[in-house]
Protein backbone atom coordinates (compact mmCIF):
# COMPACT_ATOMS: atom_id res chain seq x y z
CA UNK A 1 0.00 0.00 0.00
CA UNK A 2 1.63 3.36 -0.53
CA UNK A 3 0.90 6.56 1.53
CA UNK A 4 1.03 9.62 -0.85
CA UNK A 5 0.21 13.44 -0.69
CA UNK A 6 -3.57 14.27 -1.19
CA UNK A 7 -3.18 14.94 -5.17
CA UNK A 8 -4.43 17.92 -7.00
CA UNK A 9 -5.68 18.26 -10.37
CA UNK A 10 -5.33 21.85 -12.01
CA UNK A 11 -8.21 21.51 -14.56
CA UNK A 12 -11.89 20.28 -14.43
CA UNK A 13 -15.44 21.45 -15.34
CA UNK A 14 -17.51 20.67 -12.65
CA UNK A 15 -20.89 22.28 -14.47
CA UNK A 16 -21.74 24.66 -11.82
CA UNK A 17 -23.40 26.93 -12.79
CA UNK A 18 -25.76 25.94 -15.25
CA UNK A 19 -24.99 22.08 -16.29
CA UNK A 20 -25.79 20.56 -13.24
CA UNK A 21 -27.65 17.60 -14.94
CA UNK A 22 -24.20 16.62 -15.82
CA UNK A 23 -22.23 16.92 -12.83
CA UNK A 24 -21.96 19.18 -9.65
CA UNK A 25 -19.80 19.58 -6.69
CA UNK A 26 -20.64 16.74 -4.92
CA UNK A 27 -20.40 14.34 -7.17
CA UNK A 28 -17.53 15.56 -8.94
CA UNK A 29 -15.73 15.70 -5.67
CA UNK A 30 -16.58 12.33 -4.45
CA UNK A 31 -15.10 11.24 -8.08
CA UNK A 32 -11.91 13.20 -7.29
CA UNK A 33 -11.62 11.63 -3.75
CA UNK A 34 -12.19 8.41 -4.87
CA UNK A 35 -9.53 9.04 -7.24
CA UNK A 36 -7.09 10.43 -4.90
CA UNK A 37 -7.18 13.78 -5.12
CA UNK A 38 -8.11 16.38 -2.32
CA UNK A 39 -7.65 19.97 -4.26
CA UNK A 40 -8.85 20.64 -7.32
CA UNK A 41 -9.48 23.99 -10.00
CA UNK A 42 -12.86 24.49 -11.57
CA UNK A 43 -12.88 26.02 -15.40
CA UNK A 44 -14.91 28.84 -15.85
CA UNK A 45 -16.65 28.17 -19.07
CA UNK A 46 -19.64 28.04 -17.10
CA UNK A 47 -23.34 28.94 -17.54
CA UNK A 48 -23.55 31.71 -16.76
CA UNK A 49 -19.33 31.97 -16.78
CA UNK A 50 -17.70 32.65 -14.09
CA UNK A 51 -16.29 36.04 -15.85
CA UNK A 52 -18.12 38.51 -13.17
CA UNK A 53 -17.71 38.78 -9.27
CA UNK A 54 -20.88 37.87 -8.34
CA UNK A 55 -20.76 34.87 -10.25
CA UNK A 56 -17.56 33.73 -9.00
CA UNK A 57 -18.57 34.48 -5.47
CA UNK A 58 -21.71 32.55 -5.49
CA UNK A 59 -20.12 29.44 -7.00
CA UNK A 60 -17.72 29.39 -4.19
CA UNK A 61 -20.74 29.64 -1.44
CA UNK A 62 -22.25 26.34 -3.33
CA UNK A 63 -18.75 25.04 -3.52
CA UNK A 64 -18.64 25.39 0.44
CA UNK A 65 -21.78 23.71 0.82
CA UNK A 66 -21.18 21.01 -1.40
CA UNK A 67 -17.75 19.66 -1.93
CA UNK A 68 -16.16 17.09 -0.45
CA UNK A 69 -12.32 18.42 -1.23
CA UNK A 70 -10.93 21.40 -1.80
CA UNK A 71 -11.94 23.86 -4.79
CA UNK A 72 -10.54 26.65 -6.16
CA UNK A 73 -12.19 28.59 -9.42
CA UNK A 74 -10.55 30.31 -12.29
CA UNK A 75 -11.81 33.39 -13.72
CA UNK A 76 -12.48 33.64 -17.57
CA UNK A 77 -11.81 36.34 -19.64
CA UNK A 78 -14.70 37.55 -20.97
CA UNK A 79 -14.46 40.74 -23.71
CA UNK A 80 -18.35 42.13 -23.18
CA UNK A 81 -17.07 42.52 -19.27
CA UNK A 82 -13.10 42.75 -19.39
CA UNK A 83 -12.93 46.07 -17.74
CA UNK A 84 -14.52 44.26 -14.59
CA UNK A 85 -11.03 41.47 -14.94
CA UNK A 86 -9.02 43.18 -11.40
CA UNK A 87 -12.15 42.83 -9.87
CA UNK A 88 -12.56 39.08 -10.39
CA UNK A 89 -8.76 37.80 -8.83
CA UNK A 90 -9.92 37.81 -4.62
CA UNK A 91 -12.14 35.46 -5.48
CA UNK A 92 -10.03 33.13 -8.47
CA UNK A 93 -6.63 31.40 -8.57
CA UNK A 94 -5.67 32.36 -11.79
CA UNK A 95 -7.44 33.84 -14.86
CA UNK A 96 -7.93 31.45 -17.73
CA UNK A 97 -7.64 32.91 -21.62
CA UNK A 98 -9.63 30.80 -24.67
CA UNK A 99 -7.97 31.58 -27.50
CA UNK A 100 -9.71 28.16 -29.48
CA UNK A 101 -13.38 27.20 -29.46
CA UNK A 102 -15.30 26.94 -26.41
CA UNK A 103 -18.82 27.26 -25.12
CA UNK A 104 -20.29 31.03 -24.39
CA UNK A 105 -18.44 34.57 -24.17
CA UNK A 106 -15.53 33.52 -22.84
CA UNK A 107 -13.21 33.44 -26.39
CA UNK A 108 -10.65 36.09 -26.98
CA UNK A 109 -9.77 36.32 -30.05
CA UNK A 110 -8.00 40.19 -30.62
CA UNK A 111 -5.33 41.79 -29.58
CA UNK A 112 -6.51 44.61 -27.21
CA UNK A 113 -8.77 42.26 -25.06
CA UNK A 114 -5.41 40.13 -24.83
CA UNK A 115 -3.06 42.78 -24.26
CA UNK A 116 -5.88 44.18 -21.15
CA UNK A 117 -5.92 40.89 -20.07
CA UNK A 118 -1.91 40.49 -19.47
CA UNK A 119 -1.88 44.30 -18.25
CA UNK A 120 -4.37 44.70 -15.65
CA UNK A 121 -4.53 40.73 -14.16
CA UNK A 122 -2.12 40.47 -10.73
CA UNK A 123 0.42 39.55 -11.34
CA UNK A 124 1.00 37.55 -8.55
CA UNK A 125 -1.68 35.13 -10.09
CA UNK A 126 -0.88 33.04 -13.12
CA UNK A 127 -2.54 33.30 -16.52
CA UNK A 128 -3.42 29.85 -17.82
CA UNK A 129 -4.39 29.63 -21.59
CA UNK A 130 -6.27 26.85 -24.01
CA UNK A 131 -4.17 27.52 -27.05
CA UNK A 132 -3.87 25.01 -29.94
CA UNK A 133 -1.73 24.31 -32.47
CA UNK A 134 -0.65 28.24 -34.00
CA UNK A 135 -2.16 29.35 -30.77
CA UNK A 136 0.23 28.01 -28.85
CA UNK A 137 3.10 30.22 -30.15
CA UNK A 138 0.68 33.44 -29.32
CA UNK A 139 0.84 32.53 -25.55
CA UNK A 140 4.59 32.00 -26.06
CA UNK A 141 5.20 35.33 -27.63
CA UNK A 142 2.90 37.04 -24.94
CA UNK A 143 4.71 35.18 -21.90
CA UNK A 144 8.05 36.97 -23.57
CA UNK A 145 6.29 40.44 -24.60
CA UNK A 146 4.70 41.02 -20.86
CA UNK A 147 7.57 39.29 -18.86
CA UNK A 148 5.05 37.48 -16.97
CA UNK A 149 4.10 33.67 -16.25
CA UNK A 150 1.52 31.38 -18.68
CA UNK A 151 0.30 28.20 -18.12
CA UNK A 152 -1.18 26.11 -21.26
CA UNK A 153 -4.06 23.49 -20.50
CA UNK A 154 -3.77 19.93 -22.11
CA UNK A 155 -1.19 19.97 -24.38
CA UNK A 156 -1.94 17.30 -26.93
CA UNK A 157 0.29 17.62 -30.40
CA UNK A 158 3.82 17.20 -31.15
CA UNK A 159 4.15 20.25 -32.49
CA UNK A 160 2.82 22.15 -29.41
CA UNK A 161 5.28 20.35 -27.14
CA UNK A 162 8.12 20.58 -29.07
CA UNK A 163 7.49 24.56 -29.20
CA UNK A 164 7.10 25.26 -25.03
CA UNK A 165 10.65 22.78 -25.12
CA UNK A 166 12.36 25.69 -27.18
CA UNK A 167 10.72 28.56 -24.98
CA UNK A 168 11.46 26.74 -22.25
CA UNK A 169 15.27 26.33 -23.16
CA UNK A 170 14.89 29.92 -23.83
CA UNK A 171 14.25 30.92 -20.18
CA UNK A 172 10.54 31.89 -21.10
CA UNK A 173 8.08 31.50 -17.87
CA UNK A 174 5.68 29.28 -19.47
CA UNK A 175 4.39 25.65 -17.83
CA UNK A 176 2.05 23.28 -19.89
CA UNK A 177 -0.12 20.28 -18.48
CA UNK A 178 -0.98 16.69 -20.48
CA UNK A 179 -4.63 15.10 -19.49
CA UNK A 180 -4.35 11.31 -19.33
CA UNK A 181 -6.90 10.75 -22.47
CA UNK A 182 -3.76 12.14 -24.31
CA UNK A 183 -1.36 10.35 -23.13
CA UNK A 184 -3.25 6.62 -23.25
CA UNK A 185 -5.67 7.25 -26.07
CA UNK A 186 -4.94 8.25 -29.64
CA UNK A 187 -7.53 8.54 -32.98
CA UNK A 188 -8.06 4.67 -32.93
CA UNK A 189 -9.65 4.66 -29.87
CA UNK A 190 -12.00 7.37 -31.38
CA UNK A 191 -12.35 5.33 -34.13
CA UNK A 192 -13.59 2.51 -31.73
CA UNK A 193 -15.69 4.77 -29.35
CA UNK A 194 -16.97 7.69 -31.26
CA UNK A 195 -18.23 10.39 -29.28
CA UNK A 196 -17.32 8.28 -25.95
CA UNK A 197 -13.95 9.24 -27.08
CA UNK A 198 -14.30 13.10 -28.42
CA UNK A 199 -13.00 15.82 -26.51
CA UNK A 200 -11.27 19.59 -27.05
CA UNK A 201 -8.60 19.02 -27.95
CA UNK A 202 -9.43 15.81 -30.00
CA UNK A 203 -7.02 12.86 -29.46
CA UNK A 204 -4.17 12.52 -31.32
CA UNK A 205 -2.13 10.68 -33.67
CA UNK A 206 -0.13 7.54 -32.33
CA UNK A 207 3.17 10.21 -33.33
CA UNK A 208 1.53 13.13 -30.88
CA UNK A 209 1.11 10.73 -28.05
CA UNK A 210 4.86 9.62 -28.11
CA UNK A 211 6.29 12.99 -28.17
CA UNK A 212 3.92 13.99 -25.16
CA UNK A 213 5.72 10.79 -23.32
CA UNK A 214 9.02 11.85 -24.74
CA UNK A 215 8.84 15.33 -22.98
CA UNK A 216 6.67 13.80 -19.98
CA UNK A 217 10.35 13.62 -18.00
CA UNK A 218 11.10 17.39 -18.14
CA UNK A 219 8.81 19.63 -20.48
CA UNK A 220 5.81 18.68 -19.01
CA UNK A 221 4.54 19.94 -15.76
CA UNK A 222 1.23 18.83 -14.65
CA UNK A 223 -1.19 15.60 -15.33
CA UNK A 224 -4.59 17.37 -15.49
CA UNK A 225 -7.94 15.62 -16.01
CA UNK A 226 -9.78 18.06 -17.99
CA UNK A 227 -12.53 16.35 -16.79
CA UNK A 228 -15.95 17.56 -18.64
CA UNK A 229 -18.72 15.17 -17.95
CA UNK A 230 -21.92 15.16 -20.29
CA UNK A 231 -24.62 12.40 -19.70
CA UNK A 232 -24.96 9.39 -22.10
CA UNK A 233 -28.07 10.73 -23.22
CA UNK A 234 -25.95 14.09 -24.47
CA UNK A 235 -23.25 11.49 -25.98
CA UNK A 236 -25.72 9.82 -28.43
CA UNK A 237 -27.63 12.69 -29.69
CA UNK A 238 -26.99 14.11 -33.09
CA UNK A 239 -25.00 16.71 -31.70
CA UNK A 240 -22.94 14.66 -29.05
CA UNK A 241 -21.19 17.69 -26.93
CA UNK A 242 -17.08 17.00 -26.29
CA UNK A 243 -15.74 15.82 -23.31
CA UNK A 244 -14.98 12.85 -20.94
CA UNK A 245 -14.64 12.36 -17.12
CA UNK A 246 -11.82 11.73 -16.00
CA UNK A 247 -11.17 12.44 -12.32
CA UNK A 248 -11.54 8.75 -11.28
CA UNK A 249 -9.53 7.52 -13.49
CA UNK A 250 -6.50 9.94 -13.53
CA UNK A 251 -4.43 8.02 -10.56
CA UNK A 252 -5.14 4.53 -11.76
CA UNK A 253 -3.44 5.33 -15.13
CA UNK A 254 -0.18 6.62 -14.30
CA UNK A 255 0.10 4.63 -11.63
CA UNK A 256 -0.30 1.66 -14.20
CA UNK A 257 2.79 3.47 -16.17
CA UNK A 258 4.38 3.69 -13.33
CA UNK A 259 4.14 0.08 -12.73
CA UNK A 260 4.84 -0.87 -16.08
CA UNK A 261 8.60 1.52 -15.85
CA UNK A 262 7.27 4.62 -18.34
CA UNK A 263 7.96 7.07 -15.39
CA UNK A 264 9.32 7.09 -11.83
CA UNK A 265 6.77 7.52 -8.57
CA UNK A 266 8.85 10.70 -7.69
CA UNK A 267 7.94 12.30 -11.10
CA UNK A 268 4.37 11.12 -10.65
CA UNK A 269 4.26 13.27 -7.61
CA UNK A 270 6.07 16.11 -9.09
CA UNK A 271 3.21 16.28 -12.24
CA UNK A 272 0.34 15.64 -9.59
CA UNK A 273 1.24 17.72 -6.51
CA UNK A 274 4.31 19.24 -6.44
CA UNK A 275 4.00 21.36 -9.57
CA UNK A 276 0.71 22.26 -9.28
CA UNK A 277 1.03 23.29 -6.43
CA UNK A 278 3.93 25.48 -7.16
CA UNK A 279 2.72 26.90 -10.36
CA UNK A 280 -1.32 27.92 -8.77
CA UNK A 281 0.38 28.99 -5.57
CA UNK A 282 -2.11 26.47 -3.84
CA UNK A 283 -2.49 26.76 0.12
CA UNK A 284 -1.15 23.51 2.07
CA UNK A 285 -3.53 21.17 3.30
CA UNK A 286 -1.89 20.01 6.34
CA UNK A 287 -2.54 16.80 7.62
CA UNK A 288 -3.66 15.41 4.32
CA UNK A 289 -2.31 11.57 2.80
CA UNK A 290 -4.40 9.14 1.02
CA UNK A 291 -3.77 5.47 0.91
CA UNK A 292 -2.81 3.68 -2.94
CA UNK A 293 -2.95 -0.12 -3.42
CA UNK A 294 -0.05 -0.17 -6.33
CA UNK A 295 0.21 -4.15 -6.72
CA UNK A 296 -3.16 -5.35 -7.19
CA UNK A 297 -5.26 -4.89 -10.31
CA UNK A 298 -8.86 -4.50 -11.11
CA UNK A 299 -11.12 -3.37 -13.95
CA UNK A 300 -12.20 0.23 -15.01
CA UNK A 301 -16.20 0.12 -14.93
CA UNK A 302 -18.75 2.49 -15.50
CA UNK A 303 -20.81 1.27 -12.43
CA UNK A 304 -17.94 2.39 -10.14
CA UNK A 305 -17.59 5.84 -11.29
CA UNK A 306 -18.99 8.65 -9.02
CA UNK A 307 -19.63 11.41 -11.57
CA UNK A 308 -22.86 11.94 -12.21
CA UNK A 309 -22.70 11.43 -15.93
CA UNK A 310 -21.81 7.28 -15.02
CA UNK A 311 -19.84 6.16 -17.43
CA UNK A 312 -15.68 6.63 -18.93
CA UNK A 313 -13.81 6.14 -22.01
CA UNK A 314 -11.54 3.51 -19.96
CA UNK A 315 -14.05 1.40 -19.17
CA UNK A 316 -12.78 -2.39 -19.65
CA UNK A 317 -9.37 -1.37 -18.82
CA UNK A 318 -7.09 -3.44 -16.08
CA UNK A 319 -5.45 -1.28 -14.03
CA UNK A 320 -3.55 -0.36 -10.37
CA UNK A 321 -3.86 2.38 -7.77
CA UNK A 322 -7.34 1.64 -6.70
CA UNK A 323 -7.39 4.65 -3.51
CA UNK A 324 -8.53 2.69 -0.18
CA UNK A 325 -8.60 6.15 2.14
CA UNK A 326 -8.44 9.58 1.70
CA UNK A 327 -7.39 11.73 5.16
CA UNK A 328 -7.79 15.65 4.39
CA UNK A 329 -6.60 17.98 7.48
CA UNK A 330 -6.91 14.99 9.98
CA UNK A 331 -9.86 14.14 9.13
CA UNK A 332 -10.93 10.41 7.35
CA UNK A 333 -13.50 11.78 4.91
CA UNK A 334 -13.04 8.36 2.13
CA UNK A 335 -12.23 4.62 3.37
CA UNK A 336 -12.89 1.30 1.32
CA UNK A 337 -15.52 2.82 -1.27
CA UNK A 338 -17.35 4.65 1.49
CA UNK A 339 -17.56 8.51 1.87
CA UNK A 340 -17.40 9.49 5.32
CA UNK A 341 -17.31 12.68 6.11
CA UNK A 342 -17.72 16.25 3.42
CA UNK A 343 -14.40 18.59 4.83
CA UNK A 344 -14.09 20.36 1.23
CA UNK A 345 -13.30 24.23 1.47
CA UNK A 346 -13.07 27.17 -1.12
CA UNK A 347 -10.55 29.16 -1.41
CA UNK A 348 -8.72 31.63 -4.00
Amino acid sequence: MLILPGLIDPHTHLRVPGGEHKEDFATGTKAAVAGGITQILGMPNTNPPLATAEVLQATLATAAQDAYCDVGLFAGASPPVIEQLPSLAPYAVALKIYLNDTFGDLRVDDVPTLAACFATWPRDKIIAMHAEKQSVAVGIGLAAAYGRAVHFCHISRREEIELIAVAKARGLPVTCEVAPHHLFMTTADYERLGPLADMRPVLGTPSDVAALWEHLGETVDCIATDHAPHTLAEKRSATPPPGIAGLQTSLPLMLTAVKNGRLSLPRLLELMHDNPRRIFNLPAQPDTHIEVDDETPYTITNEAMHSKCGWTPFAGWEVVGRVHKVVLRNQTIYENGQFLDKAGQPFS
